[in-house]
């Protein structure tokens, strides 16, 4: 559109963790950057003291609005969270209806936001979409692909998925992954910051984020206990970022609890650029968590990604798989990989997601998606 044409348009992005917050905050700041009205609907976990009450995070990006929905107490199974989350959306969107809606992913909070958008025909987006995994998370993240409107993926692979499922590709947009964006630029901090800040006491280290697989939560605290004895025994030093909140995380607190201070810095999450700081400097990072498959590669920092969560997600020569509970896969890892470097991954983009975001939300053609979709053969 010509600079007269512009429309600006109320765009709300919905945010349950400090993850998917990590993607979006890029796409609502360009979004921001070109007129855009840009709020936060904050629920999940931001909203849970035990997992550092995030929602401080969100609040602080300047000139953006935040409503906050507390959607879950401790202990909450994922349906009944799925039904808090759709009354009390569904509720909000009846007093405020948004030009457009934005999701990310594979939670249950994205899911209840999709569905309720779909009911009331209200535009919305995917972001990171048309992904694999090895868990409950792919069907969930199937499901939004489904009801929302646009689709945001980062590979021409994702795009084919999304297709694959009957979605129109006059509105799959590959703009790689939005967190990129955030690590190619410098962090704003040095690793010194860092290190005081968290009172990380050790100056070479690994970071290890080992996330619950809801379908395997009977032997959650077996792995953990097996992964946690590895990289104890390694006698290396590790920062240890606090899991989400799905079924068996319990087990994994346990584990996390009984670690070594003087070796094991515990913390429930951490500011983004201070994350991505620590990143850049990290000798290895360890789990299951998307970064070790995703933001890991693009940063050039070997990974060891621990089983079936973020399975057949990326290829890249820096990742190495395998078991939670092989540990003598752990120990050689550690042993071979700690401290080497590789060339940047470009397989989820180049960090340039927020630009092309905000791009396409000013072409006419996209805002003149069809309310009612159809099956695309």
């Amino acid at each position: 559109m010509t600079s007269d044409e512009k429309m600006a348009k109320s765009l709300l992005f919905v945010t349950g963790t400090r993850a998917d917050f990590g993607k979006l905050e890029p796409l609502a700041l360009a979004a921001q950057a070109v007129g855009h009205s840009v709020s936060f609907f904050v629920t999940g976990m931001h909203m849970l003291e035990k997992y550092g009450a995030t929602k401080k995070e969100v609040k602080r990006l300047p000139g953006i609005q935040v409503h906050e929905f507390i959607n879950q107490r401790l202990g909450d199974p994922q349906d009944l969270i799925l039904s808090k989350t759709v009354l009390g959306f569904s509720d909000w969107v009846y007093e405020h209806r948004p030009d457009l809606v934005i999701v990310h992913g594979d939670r249950i909070e994205a899911l209840a936001v999709s569905l309720v958008c779909a009911t009331n025909y209200i535009r919305s987006a995917h972001i990171e979409g048309g992904e694999v995994s090895g868990t409950i998370d792919e069907i969930y993240r199937h499901c939004n692909s489904k009801l929302c409107t646009y689709h945001f993926v980062s590979s021409e692979a994702a795009k084919g998925r999304v297709m694959a499922l009957g979605e129109n590709p006059d509105y799959i947009y590959n703009i790689g992954s939005p967190e990129l964006d955030f690590h190619r630029r410098p962090s704003g901090v040095t690793i010194e910051d860092v290190r005081r800040h968290y009172e990380i006491p050790f100056e070479e280290y690994g970071i290890v984020t080992f996330h619950p697989v809801t379908s395997e939560r009977d032997t959650m605290g077996a792995q953990a206990k097996a992964l946690f004895d590895a990289l104890d025994a390694s006698g290396r030093n590790f920062v240890v970022i606090s899991p989400n909140n799905d079924p068996g995380s319990e087990a994994i607190f346990a584990e996390i609890e009984r670690l070594d201070d003087a070796r094991f810095r515990r913390l429930p999450n951490m500011r983004f650029a201070y994350f991505s700081e620590l990143m850049k400097n990290a000798k290895t990072i360890v789990g299951n968590s998307s970064a070790g498959v995703r933001e890991a590669p693009f940063l050039g920092v070997p990974s060891l990604d621990l089983g079936t969560r973020q399975s057949n997600r990326s290829v890249a020569g820096s990742i190495t798989h395998t078991s939670a509970l092989d540990v003598a896969g752990i120990e050689k890892f550690l042993q071979e990989q700690w401290g080497r470097r590789y060339e940047r991954d470009n397989a989820f983009g180049s960090g340039n997601a927020a630009l092309l975001f905000a791009d396409i939300l000013d072409t006419r053609e996209f805002w003149a998606a069809p309310m009612q979709k159809n099956f695309n053969d």
